[in-house]
């Protein structure tokens, strides 16, 4: 929104060089071209974030633009600010690109976490395997026999509560199951 008023004592100057209707023809193409120069100096974010410097540099650079022509600005106010489709389609795939890089950055995260899991249980599991060895190794044939005993008393378990699985015992006739 503009208010203004020419410089009185210039207004046959105003009214010669740019006729009765300077107001309509002088501010718009001076009002676009400082719009145009200030708002290039920032990004969307700086400009709904840094509203009121971006409004004080308009506001200043229209009053000495305004001033060349003899017209005089009583008041400058930014009421609306919109932005061009092509402004706004460049601002949301910049904020969709910075999105997919978000995303990027954090699935090379969960990668590496993952990647140091696995280290980590590997690590685990050939401590675990060099503990049971050093036991085998110390005790005998002992823990492999308890669990090959678990594992069968595991599968025994599982096998007789599928109603498929009937369990035939061996008649001592010397065959499998037989305990020979």
């Amino acid at each position: 929104m503009l208010r203004r008023s020419p410089d009185v004592k210039n207004l046959p100057k105003i009214y010669q060089n740019l006729g009765q209707d300077y107001d309509e023809r002088v501010l718009p193409s001076i009002g676009n071209e400082v719009l145009k120069a200030i708002v290039a100096q920032f990004d969307a974010a700086e400009l709904i974030t840094q509203r009121e410097a971006v409004s004080n540099r308009i506001r200043t650079d229209l009053l000495k633009r305004a001033q060349e022509f003899n017209i005089a600005l009583e008041d400058v106010s930014i009421t609306h600010m919109t932005f061009g489709k092509e402004f706004t389609k460049a601002v949301e795939e910049k904020q969709i690109a910075q999105q997919e890089a978000e995303r990027a950055r954090f699935i090379v995260e969960k990668a590496e976490q993952e990647r140091q899991a696995n280290v980590i249980r590997a690590e685990g599991e050939a401590e675990a395997a060099d503990t049971i060895s050093k036991a085998v190794a110390k005790s005998g044939d002992g823990l492999i026999m308890i669990r090959r005993i678990e594992t069968q008393k595991d599968i025994a378990q599982m096998m007789s509560h599928n109603p498929n699985v009937t369990y035939l015992p061996g008649g001592g006739a010397g065959g499998e199951g037989s305990g020979k």
